[in-house]
Order: C-alpha cells, then sequence, then structure tokens
C-alpha cells in the first residue's frame, strides 16, 4: 500500500501546466450499451473509460469518452483513477463504507485511498499526516468485525448443513422402519 501511496503522492506533486490550472478532470467508468445482445436477446453493456472535464467559473461540463490526449494531458487524473481501479479489485469501496460521509469518502480519494482495506493499512505516521486517524480506526475496527462475522458466517452453515443431514438421516430411518413394518405384516 506505502508504495502505491509514495506513487500516488508523486503524482500530485508533478507540475500542472498553466493552461490546466482553472481546469479539474475527472475519469470514471461508465456503462455504455453496445450493438450485441445476450443470449436473452437482452442488450450487453461494456465499462468504458469516460472524462469529465469542468472548468472554474463556468457551468459547462463537457463528459466524454477519455482519450488518448486527454490521458496525456490530465496525467493525474488518470493514474487517480487507474489506482482506485487497482484497489477496488482488492477491497471494498469506502462509499460502501457506512462510518464515512460523502465529504470524508471524497478527501480520501483525493489522498489515492478508495478502500476500507487500503485505509486500514496506513501506518500510524501516515494516517497522522493525512489528518485520518479517526477514519484508519474506524477501517481497522470494522475490518475485525468483518472477519469475526466471517467466522460466526462458517459456523452458520456448517450448523445448517448438519441439520439439513440429520434430517436426511432422519427421513431415510423413517423409510427404513416402514419398510421393516411392511416387510413384517407380509411375513404374518
Amino acid at each position: 500500500m506505502d508504495l502505491d501511496f509514495d506513487l500516488f503522492q508523486q503524482m500530485i506533486d508533478a507540475n500542472k501546466s498553466k493552461a490546466d490550472k482553472d481546469v479539474a478532470a475527472r475519469f470514471y467508468d461508465r456503462a455504455v450499451k453496445t450493438d450485441a445482445l445476450d443470449e436473452n436477446g437482452l442488450p450487453v453493456f461494456k465499462n468504458v473509460c469516460f472524462v469529465e472535464i469542468r472548468v472554474r467559473d463556468s457551468y459547462d461540463v463537457f463528459d466524454q469518452p477519455a482519450t488518448a490526449d486527454k490521458i496525456r494531458r490530465f496525467p493525474t487524473e488518470y493514474n487517480r483513477y487507474l489506482l482506485s481501479k487497482k484497489q477496488i479489485e482488492k477491497g471494498a469501496p469506502l462509499e460502501q463504507f457506512a462510518f464515512l460521509s460523502a465529504a470524508e469518502v471524497e478527501s480520501l480519494k483525493y489522498r489515492g485511498i478508495f478502500t476500507v482495506e487500503a485505509l486500514s493499512e496506513l501506518s500510524d505516521e501516515k494516517a497522522q499526516d493525512l489528518g485520518v486517524v479517526r477514519e484508519r480506526a474506524l477501517a481497522i475496527k470494522f475490518l475485525d468485525n468483518a472477519k469475526a462475522n466471517a467466522k460466526i458466517n462458517l459456523w452458520q452453515k456448517k450448523e445448517e448443513f448438519y441439520l439439513s443431514e440429520i434430517a436426511r438421516l432422519k427421513e431415510q430411518i423413517a423409510q427404513l422402519k416402514k419398510r421393516k413394518t411392511t416387510s413384517g405384516s407380509k411375513k404374518q
């Protein structure tokens, strides 16, 4: 995690061109309908990387598929997008962490932290530097509880298996008793 964070910090520290200092870009995935149909005749969608560009003091938003030109123009924002995808593959997105407000989630994302796991893995020093000590502590508690819940769920699944096995064996015993009484009455 620290390697990813250091790389992200280098990207942020890189100088933005003067032309783009009043421009903000955000890369994200959007589901786009293709011309293909699945086996049920329903449309097939695919994820496409889009870029949303905003200019300071303007209400206009330019939202379009990301091109190589846009990626070169906004490398920090694009690398933030790639880092978020990489982290989310390995963990729970911050949006699903109920203990954070929308503002806290966005603040963490700006710092290159996109998952609960990444937040919990910050060192004490990094958390202090970023001002996210409380959030990190909540993430650690949340993950500890999730691990405990996983053990409970595993126990519950085993219990359900054993209960169904007991029910199956009881049914088998009832059928054997029925056969025994049926075969016993035939002998008489």
